[in-house]
């Protein structure tokens, strides 16, 4: 199957896009934990497969759109996607805890593991793993940067109206 890929720039930075023919599978920040950090060479560069996500980004960052609605692919273990799907029900200006989460989800004690599927979240802002936090209300660790974590929770929650 075809990789296709795009960069696009945002309040937060370069974002790299990818993307195959069942949806998008990855959104990358630079200097991030986990994911490719560099283009593979196997890769097809084509802008036309991420018109929408490009949009979407737009809306979101100008504060006009709050949830997004795009056919993903993320690759994952059936935990990871379990998780992954469970961080899309969070609303836009609002937080869970990576216990929360795993309660959610129906293992309540798995809230370590949790937190190793948030981190591996190959599609990173529009499915939201920013918007989970410690128990305690700490930011924790955040692929990438938790600088920007602050930013994005800072941005949806109304503290910043310049964008992430």
């Amino acid at each position: 199957m075809t990789t296709y890929w795009t960069t696009t720039d945002s309040p937060v930075g370069p974002l790299l896009l990818t993307a195959d023919d069942g949806g998008l599978t990855g959104l990358y920040m630079e200097e991030r934990r986990h994911g490719p950090h560099d283009v593979d060479p196997s890769w097809v560069r084509d802008d036309r497969p991420f018109d929408s996500t490009v949009r979407q980004l737009d809306a979101y960052f100008a504060g006009d759109l709050k949830e997004f609605e795009l056919p993903l692919n993320a690759a994952g273990t059936p935990f990871q996607r379990e998780v992954w799907a469970a961080l899309r029900s969070i609303p836009y200006g609002e937080v869970r805890s990576y216990r929360e989460i795993a309660e959610q989800i129906g293992h309540p004690t798995a809230f370590r593991a949790v937190g190793m599927a948030n981190g591996r979240n190959p599609i990173s802002i529009i499915v939201p793993c920013h918007r989970v936090i410690g128990t305690s209300g700490a930011l924790t660790g955040y692929g990438g940067g938790v600088e920007r974590k602050r930013a994005l929770l800072d941005f949806e929650a109304g503290r910043s109206t310049t964008g992430a």
